[in-house]
């Protein structure tokens, strides 16, 4: 089993950077695809990112696609989100995803839950 402890959410200005980390127990963290998912208040959750166990596979909601960076540092048990060019539509609790099952960077989280970090984008 792993936990996720997720760091980094708070208040930015639309046009502004965040940059979210998530830190994960235990060892073999280089078995999980790592995810990140949003939820907006009175919306489902929603997939942002996602990126393969090496690091090798990357990809990106729509939504935030050229803004939105994901990384892992495989030493560090982390895996990192920098969010850019931040939009009032950016606005969720961000969670992260272990997931030891799938190695599909993009698909329903599944495995592991943070319990998530508040991201605000003031207008």
């Amino acid at each position: 089993q792993v936990q996720l402890t997720e760091s980094g959410g708070g208040l930015v200005q639309t046009g502004g950077s965040l940059r979210l980390s998530c830190a994960a127990s235990g060892r073999s963290f280089s078995i999980y695809t790592m995810r990140w998912f949003r939820q907006a208040p009175g919306k489902e959750r929603e997939f942002v990112a996602g990126i393969g166990r090496d690091g090798g596979r990357t990809d990106s909601a729509d939504s935030v696609k050229g803004r939105f960076i994901i990384s892992r540092d495989n030493a560090k048990n982390t895996v990192y989100l920098q969010m850019n060019s931040m939009k009032p539509e950016d606005t969720a609790v961000y969670y992260c995803n272990a997931d030891p099952f799938s190695p599909a960077v993009r698909t329903e989280g599944r495995g592991y839950w943070g319990q998530g970090t508040q991201v605000t984008v003031s207008s």
